[in-house]
């Protein structure tokens, strides 16, 4: 398939713009190496911009209905649905998603994150708790916590940052956000559909760029009241430590094993292997990392295990229809990959499929 490259831009109150350093780094396709347009490599003072125009829009947001906002969260999902097919090319591009296999499923997930955040909006209600003096009424109600920051990984662009931003918005708060670099055209796109939306300018802002920049700034600067990140845990470690005294909302990656006991189905263990640990090529942070296996079925498991990845995984042109497995989205991650196979064998591992790069 042909790419047009082209220069993207950030967003800032409302506003498209350049960094204010004038840099610029390259977008290209896991899939082919090749480019597909240069993104503003967003700096601190990009992102203390951004965080001035939330904070200059906090109280007129946090004023609105929250049936005016609930709207503003619908018309975002109906740009998303509108856009289906650009969005979902975008993230087969950019991230590396086969595109029927994964990219139409995650873009139709993220129509539902936008939509979920519209009703949420409307039932956020208060209390009416017991007053020890009868003559007098408590009235606790729920208030926007102010601007919040969020920093999302490159695994699923689309719906990791909408888990965090559309029930962000939502709620009365505006959102600055540091998308993962390597795939900043998917963030972009997304960006569009927020901005189309016509939110009130500097409820929303993008800033693209190295996350120990503009990531850091919005984690550790004072204009923002609570900070959203998803991704590793080193770096969710440092987020937290940087966001100290914020309202955090870590969600961190982890190893969690799936376990084959003696009396389980294995064709069944075996499909569900699939989605545990190849679902975005493995790039998951609830991928099945280990497989424990009770040792009378290991065996079995091993080659029932081995006949249903060489029938049903095909890594390939991720735009082909009959391919389920696309690249890994960037060479950090390959070479990582390359290391982790090299390491069990010389453990004395069996190789049963794959160990190498097509």
């Amino acid at each position: 398939m042909s790419v047009v490259t082209q220069d993207y831009r950030m967003v800032i109150g409302g506003a498209w713009v350049e960094s204010e350093s004038g840099a610029r780094f390259e977008a290209t396709s896991p899939a082919t190496g090749e480019p597909l347009g240069t993104v503003p490599e967003g700096t601190r003072d990009d992102a203390q911009r951004a965080i001035a125009a939330a904070n200059a829009a906090r109280r007129d947001w946090a004023a609105r209905s929250a049936f005016e906002r609930a709207a503003a969260m619908d018309r975002v999902a109906d740009l998303i649905e509108e856009r289906r097919d650009d969005l979902a090319r975008t993230l087969t591009l950019d991230q590396g998603k086969p595109l029927h296999a994964e990219a139409y499923g995650e873009v139709e997930e993220l129509v539902v994150y936008w939509r979920m955040a519209a009703a949420d909006a409307t039932r956020i209600h208060g209390s009416l708790p017991p007053s020890v003096d009868a003559a007098k009424r408590i009235l606790a109600y729920r208030v926007p916590r102010g601007v919040v920051g969020v920093i999302t990984p490159w695994n699923w662009p689309y719906t990791m940052p909408a888990e965090l931003i559309a029930p962000a918005l939502a709620a009365g708060n505006p959102v600055v956000w540091v998308p993962a670099p390597s795939t900043s055209v998917c963030a972009v796109k997304l960006a569009e559909c927020v901005v189309d939306a016509e939110l009130p300018a500097g409820v929303f802002s993008m800033v693209t760029g190295p996350g120990p920049v503009a990531g850091d700034e919005i984690a550790g600067n004072p204009g923002t009241h609570a900070v959203g990140f998803i991704g590793s845990i080193a770096t969710g470690l440092q987020v937290a430590g940087r966001a100290a005294g914020k309202t955090t909302l870590l969600e961190l990656g982890g190893n969690g094993p799936m376990v084959v006991l003696d009396d389980a189905d294995l064709d069944a263990a075996a499909e569900a292997s699939l989605a545990a640990s190849f679902l975005c090529a493995g790039q998951s942070c609830t991928a099945g990392e280990l497989f424990l296996v009770h040792k009378a079925v290991h065996d079995e498991f091993v080659e029932r295990l081995r006949a249903t990845v060489q029938r049903s995984v095909r890594l390939g042109d991720p735009f082909a229809e009959e391919t389920t497995m696309g690249p890994l989205n960037n060479a950090p991650t390959a070479e990582k990959m390359d290391r982790h196979v090299a390491d069990a064998l010389e453990r004395g591992a069996t190789l049963i499929a794959g160990g190498a790069r097509a």
